[in-house]
């Protein structure tokens, strides 16, 4: 083999480009590795999304329904008798004796005399107890009652009123926050149908119809006159509808001048009714006579088999008419 001889420095100088070639091949091997690989950035975790807040929409408050309150019913008239007292009309008429002074302006010692006009307010019915959240069984009872209004007619007491719709008095009381069992004219009251007496036997009896209305008065006319050649007068009304078997019209009859207290009062199913001749007066002044009409329910019979008979309508108005019964005498000429 042929030997090479190379001096010292071409020696070095080929060692040191053999060292820069092995440089540049791991430098460049290193990055071609570098660059080859793929670095992975971290994915970032998701914001949260804030969610809207609904805002609710505001109910409409509605005013609060008025409570109608209650018309106070005004005073009647009461002359004072011979024997009363203060405390005496408060006990009968239901109201205290502090009402009376104050209303007709007396002394506290209210002091008063026979024959004086006073005012009488009505008495205050009771209020019933507010309702509870859960109504017991007394105030379902009573919601559920079938009730209906009436109003106090002329010569009506409580206890026909009770009579006439066959309910218990204390009913009557209880429903309306009566104190007393007085009642006025033209007064509103609640009648509790169901607390009607139960019927005995299998065969309920009927329910009673409402009041009637009052009848029209006809003939005569009002103010009308009657004289000696009128033997009799009848009186004629409107017919308010059919009437039951045990029902009627009650006619009344008074003579305003006798002041004796002359009064007829009779009991037809006719729309009609004619004077009796016993009636007729018996002088020569024209006598005024008063006359009028209601519908009546008959309930029961007395200790005598008299047939008791009750208010079922209200009173017609008040007619009057004057009659001469006998001639007027002449007197003789001297």
């Amino acid at each position: 083999m042929p030997e090479i001889t190379l001096s010292l420095p071409a020696a070095l100088g080929a060692l040191l480009i053999i060292l820069l070639i092995g440089a540049a091949v791991v430098y460049f091997g290193l990055r071609s590795g570098v660059t080859g690989t793929t670095i992975t950035e971290p994915t970032a975790e998701g914001t949260a999304t804030a969610t809207p807040t609904t805002t609710p929409t505001p109910t409409e408050t509605l005013p609060p329904t008025p409570i109608p309150t209650e018309t106070p019913l005004p005073p009647f008239d009461y002359t004072v008798r011979a024997g009363d007292t203060c405390g005496g009309i408060a006990v009968a008429f239901g109201v205290s004796v502090q009402s009376i002074v104050i209303l007709n302006n007396l002394p506290s010692t209210c002091i008063i005399s026979e024959g004086q006009a006073l005012k009488i307010p009505y008495p205050t019915p009771t209020p019933a107890p507010p309702p509870t959240d859960i109504p017991n069984e007394a105030t379902q009872t009573a919601q559920a009652c079938e009730k209906i209004s009436y109003t106090v007619q002329e010569n009506d007491t409580l206890s026909s009123i009770a009579l006439n719709y066959n309910v218990p008095q204390d009913a009557i009381k209880f429903y309306n926050g009566l104190s007393t069992d007085n009642v006025f004219l033209g007064q509103p009251i609640i009648i509790p149908l169901c607390e009607r007496f139960a019927t005995p036997g299998p065969t309920p009896t009927a329910t009673l119809p409402p009041p009637y209305q009052a009848p029209n008065l006809l003939l005569p006319a009002d103010g009308a006159a009657f004289t000696l050649a009128n033997d009799v007068v009848t009186l004629q009304w409107a017919s308010i509808g059919t009437l039951r078997d045990n029902e009627r019209y009650q006619v009344t009859i008074e003579d305003v001048t006798s002041g004796q207290g002359l009064r007829i009062t009779d009991y037809v199913t006719d729309t009609k009714y004619i004077v009796p001749t016993s009636f007729r007066p018996n002088d020569n002044l024209a006598h005024v006579i008063r006359w009028w009409v209601t519908t009546v329910r008959q309930n029961g019979v007395d200790d005598q088999g008299q047939a008791i008979w009750v208010s079922a309508g209200a009173i017609s108005e008040k007619r009057v008419f004057s009659w001469v019964g006998v001639a007027v005498q002449n007197t003789p000429n001297p």
